[in-house]
């Protein structure tokens, strides 16, 4: 286990302090959207919008993520003692697709506990976990609870979305309007499948 810098732990106990768990988040999403809004000091159409529509897509997946009967062993099988902290925004899009399924993995076990807080409200922990020097999330961080050191992290996205934004970005510089639409047809197919396959790495 790589010890984790003192001033990372600062920030993860710092946010835990204000950390809530996923039904609560789901709770906070729905009220919310209910009003016209989105987490965040920046309220606009277009956040209050997404938000809209990723809290019906939780709604759904949270129903209809089924994972194998494979991953169902390997993760009750896990006996470490870990907190699984999130990182996300209501108006993202890739959390609504992966959210869901990270709870169902860790639901499955006693020993993960999810968490969840939000990126803007957590500036100092986000700094810590940048994405190719970007604030991306959902960003999942994976603390040893007995020792309070990180012992891995994922995320923005599953390996083979991520994948298809580098190929993407690379081909046509930007993402554009089209491409988001086709990656959220590549979610649906896929029905968590490959966020389950990155999970099972940090268990």
């Amino acid at each position: 286990m790589i010890m984790t810098d003192t001033h990372v732990k600062h920030s993860i106990e710092e946010s835990l302090t204000r950390a809530i768990s996923y039904q609560e988040y789901r709770t906070l999403v729905q009220n919310l959207v209910a009003e016209g809004k989105s987490t965040g000091e920046l309220q606009t159409e277009a956040l209050s919008n997404y938000s809209m529509l990723n809290d019906k897509r939780m709604k759904r997946l949270d129903k209809t993520t089924k994972l194998t009967e494979e991953a169902v062993a390997e993760i009750k099988s896990y006996n470490g003692d870990v907190t699984w902290l999130v990182l996300t925004e209501s108006w993202c899009g890739d959390a609504a697709q992966t959210m869901p399924v990270i709870n169902k993995v860790a639901a499955l076990n006693d020993n993960i506990t999810m968490k969840v807080v939000l990126r803007d409200e957590n500036e100092a922990l986000m700094n810590e976990f940048l994405t190719n020097g970007g604030k991306s999330i959902p960003k999942l961080i994976a603390i040893d609870n007995a020792s309070g050191n990180v012992i891995g992290d994922w995320g923005p996205r599953p390996t083979k979305a991520t994948q298809l934004v580098n190929d993407y970005k690379a081909a046509h510089g930007k993402l554009t309007p089209e491409f988001k639409q086709d990656l959220q047809v590549w979610y649906n197919k896929d029905k968590g499948q490959n966020t389950v396959a990155d999970l099972l790495k940090l268990v």
